[in-house]
């Protein structure tokens, strides 16, 4: 499959695929939310669209007891499925890039990080996750997969509870960002 590239970390299968979040089949897929969780454009849109109105009952419910204000960047939350084919949705929120001087990498690396701790907190052992924050909110992909890539990468050298971690990125050029990205990154030699 060109249009795929995978390695392990420990026990832990990383796939780069593209493809639509909404489609995999995983036990969670990670929504890049917006800090409301009540869907948006983008990814947020289509979760929403496509895994039902549960979703956002259960969202509602989230905003009215823990988080009135809205989830803040770089925190994340679980909910159902709904009618998706995985199980759960991790809905995280991404930085809004205002030029990196911002602590946007920070918070880039904590949504991601947060969406792991979240996933094993839960037993589960397969998450997908889109690129956050490179649609809309105008992270720099490059940069971005730079953070992906090394997040995930730290996260299970030190956590063995994963199966597999698939990174699915929409278009075919977003794709080959991030292949170049994984080649460039010395602990991802072993990729193919």
């Amino acid at each position: 499959m060109f249009n795929m590239m995978e390695l392990m970390i420990g026990k832990t299968k990383i796939r780069i695929v593209q493809g639509d979040i909404t489609e995999q089949n995983t036990d969670a897929i990670v929504n890049a939310a917006n800090p409301s969780l009540m869907g948006g454009g983008g990814v947020d849109g289509a979760i929403h669209r496509k895994g039902g109105p549960k979703i956002l009952d259960e969202c509602k419910k989230i905003r009215e007891t823990k988080w009135p204000n809205g989830l803040p960047r770089g925190n994340a939350v679980i909910t159902t499925g709904g009618n998706l084919k995985a199980r759960y949705v991790i809905h995280t929120v991404g930085p809004i890039w205002r030029g990196g001087k911002h602590r946007e990498p920070g918070l880039l690396a904590e949504a991601y990080k947060s969406s792991l701790k979240l996933a094993v907190s839960n037993g589960l052992k397969t998450i997908a996750f889109p690129s956050i924050s490179t649609g809309a909110y105008g992270y720099p992909i490059e940069e971005a997969s730079k953070i992906a890539l090394k997040t995930v990468k730290e996260f299970l050298e030190k956590e063995d509870k994963l199966d597999e971690v698939v990174l699915v990125l929409f278009t075919q050029s977003d794709l080959d960002i991030y292949k170049k990205t994984a080649k460039t990154l010395e602990t991802f030699k072993n990729f193919h």
